[in-house]
């Protein structure tokens, strides 16, 4: 599998709508799938989900592992399912995208501004949501921030 922060095997497109469960353990798979995390990282997810929501607004969910889990990941990644029905989560909220994490130290804050950048315009969301190819995806997340 080639090697980056995003990359074409970490995007799953068209996913049948699922329970917000299911699409976290499915983007904590893909992160598991890249190498970027252990197993357990997808109890933290589920843990920091619990806690508080990891929906952003503008149709976006981006679960993360809480920080007790850092432990667990072993390089920065991210991975991105897309919904074209959506994913409820809760509180009326419904998530197209749904982006998985993993950042080594301090690295996860940057990738979520640098997503937070993208997806704070509907229009980028729309067109996430309306990608075709995996390489739309990552072209559209680089951007806006230089993924």
């Amino acid at each position: 599998m080639e090697k980056g922060i995003l990359v074409k095997e970490g995007i799953v497109l068209n996913v049948a709508s699922e329970s917000k469960d299911k699409a976290i353990e499915r983007v904590g798979k893909l992160l598991i799938d890249g190498g970027y995390v252990k197993d357990n990282y997808i109890e933290g997810m589920k843990a920091r989900e619990e806690e508080v929501t990891t929906y952003m607004g503008n149709g976006v969910a981006i679960p993360h592992g809480m920080n007790e889990y850092k432990k667990e990941i072993l390089e920065t990644g991210i991975v991105i399912a897309q919904y074209p029905n959506g994913v409820d989560f809760g509180e009326g909220n419904t998530a197209y995208i749904v982006i998985g994490i993993a950042g080594k130290g301090d690295e996860h804050m940057e990738i979520l501004s640098q997503i937070a950048l993208t997806i704070q315009y509907e229009e980028n969301v729309e067109k996430l949501r309306n990608a075709k190819t995996p390489e739309e995806i990552m072209e559209i997340i680089s951007e806006e921030g230089e993924m």
